[in-house]
């Protein structure tokens, strides 16, 4: 039988993707056969396991901290906001369909939690420690009565559970004892310790607070993180993109990431934002739009109303403008639909509208069906015309997520990239479109960038473009990732009382 820990939050944001992660690769680092879990996830970056499965990019991070491959039994439930109070809700890696709130919280959501005892159960048989993040905040006294993601599974487990506050925000003691006074005792009783979190400054300073806190609750103080500055790590949602500041303005190259309203797996562009020569910015407005090298269109949870919002906010026409002025643009998945001429909606899949016009800068035709592609990919970039460079690429690794078939309209655009191994299997593919004169490209492939060799030689193009010599691969993405894990854990281990910790795992189990 599993050990467990589960971390908990005053509110939603404070950190427990990210301490969860931190403890995945702690138990990691000491032997263990450690896994993450999280019963209930709502996000719109999301993942596709080997299997063709989906789930919530957070646990994805988490297990390869823990060094697994990310498998569906981590996140039974995601849910996906569609607009409206209305989410997909994905059970065990598949659609089941679209619900309101309402139709969720009271009449779903403890069907589902059947299926996350089920995947619990294999988790305990598999693993020596499980550790297990909620959600939002377990005291939210409207949803309590229906809610399968805090301490439903907290004592469903018999669980230990560590209460965690966001100290940058404000309020942190006021949020640590008015959840303890909200929960029941039963649930008290299982916050078996408390942890602030993006501490800023002199810790010594907090020390009274750290007393305040022990003698008002009786819980003890595990720790008080300190604000960690570029993790390097994976974000959640969109919510983290309120956090995320411009890289250096000073740099060569400038690359705009539309933000539309239902944008999705924005860490399709992480691995740009660090690159040396990269100013890249999230734009929401016509205003600061700017003059970018390069523009990219993310992924969306409703394709025809962020190509109907980028029409009404005047930053279609910015795209227009700019792409007639020199500038490249590329889509991912959503963003790559958007690039074509017309977006069809037959059946109503994503949104009320039967048709939709697209920026018409490639010629496609995308028609949305009830079934969705989920799937993992390696592609080779055959011959990517980019802006009078010719591209090439091997074992080109990422996802495919998305519910409409593609049509090509215009012989002049070509198609530079083949599948060649889908789902495990081998596969031969046409992948991606470009136009005539290698100005604008897209794909549906999820981690198109994380290639380190072709997203330096698609940068390289961007340079010489504006007469700048072309700069060698100086990164790897995999090394960059597995060192963040392991500062994480640095930090954490720290300023985290482990001994404590593991006295309050090895209760649960009578050690």
């Amino acid at each position: 039988m599993a050990n467990y820990i589960m971390m908990m939050g005053t509110s939603s944001h404070v950190g427990k993707s990210i301490l969860t992660t931190a403890l995945c690769r702690i138990f990691l680092q000491e032997g263990r056969r450690v896994v993450p879990f999280k019963a209930q996830n709502m996000a719109l970056n999301s993942y596709v396991t080997k299997d063709g499965l989906e789930m919530g990019r957070a646990q994805v991070a988490q297990a390869e901290a823990a060094g697994l491959e990310p498998f569906v039994d981590m996140n039974p439930v995601l849910l996906k906001p569609t607009g409206n109070s209305c989410s997909q809700v994905v059970l065990m890696g598949k659609p089941v369909g679209n619900m309101t709130a309402k139709e969720y919280h009271q009449g779903y959501s403890l069907k589902a939690f059947s299926a996350v005892k089920e995947a619990l159960a294999r988790l305990d048989a598999e693993y020596e420690t499980v550790v297990i993040e909620g959600a939002g905040s377990p005291a939210e006294v409207n949803l309590k009565a229906n809610d399968i993601v805090n301490m439903r599974v907290a004592k469903y487990l018999n669980a230990p559970v560590l209460l965690i506050a966001d100290v940058d925000r404000g309020g942190a003691l006021a949020s640590l004892v008015g959840t303890l006074e909200l929960l029941e005792e039963e649930e008290r009783a299982l916050v078996k310790g408390l942890v602030v979190n993006k501490f800023r400054g002199d810790i010594s300073l907090f020390a009274p607070a750290v007393e305040f806190l022990e003698k008002k609750t009786g819980k003890p103080v595990l720790g008080v993180i300190p604000h960690i500055e570029a993790m390097g790590i994976d974000d959640e949602d969109s919510v983290s993109l309120e956090d995320k500041s411009e890289t250096a303005q000073d740099r060569e190259l400038e690359l705009v990431v539309i933000r539309t309203p239902k944008i999705s797996n924005f860490t399709d562009f992480d691995s740009l934002e660090s690159e040396p020569d990269v100013a890249l910015r999230y734009v929401h407005d016509a205003a600061s739009f700017g003059t970018p090298n390069l523009i990219l269109l993310p992924g969306s949870k409703n394709t025809s109303e962020d190509m109907r919002w980028l029409e009404a906010s005047g930053l279609a026409a910015k795209i227009r403008e700019a792409h007639a002025n020199g500038a490249a643009v590329i889509g991912i998945c959503g963003g790559y639909q958007m690039l074509g001429e017309t977006i069809l909606d037959p059946l109503h899949t994503e949104s009320a509208f039967d048709s939709t016009p697209g920026l018409g800068l490639l010629g496609l035709r995308t028609t949305f069906h009830e079934e969705k592609l989920t799937s993992q990919v390696i592609a080779s970039v055959k011959n990517l015309p980019f802006l009078g460079k010719q591209i090439f690429a091997e074992g080109v690794k990422g996802y495919e997520i998305h519910m409409g078939a593609t049509e090509f309209l215009r012989e002049s655009d070509k198609h530079p990239l083949r599948i060649e191994e889908r789902r495990c299997e081998a596969c031969d593919a046409v992948e991606g479109t470009v136009n005539e004169e290698g100005t604008v490209f897209g794909t549906y492939i999820h981690g198109f960038f994380d290639h380190d060799g072709l997203r330096r030689a698609l940068l390289n193009a961007l340079r010489e473009k504006k007469g700048l010599s072309p700069l060698a691969v100086m990164r790897n993405r995999y090394r960059e990732k597995e060192e963040s894990y392991d500062r994480l854990a640095a930090i954490v281990r720290e300023h985290l009382d482990m001994e404590k910790l593991e006295e309050i795992m090895g209760e649960r189990n009578g050690c």
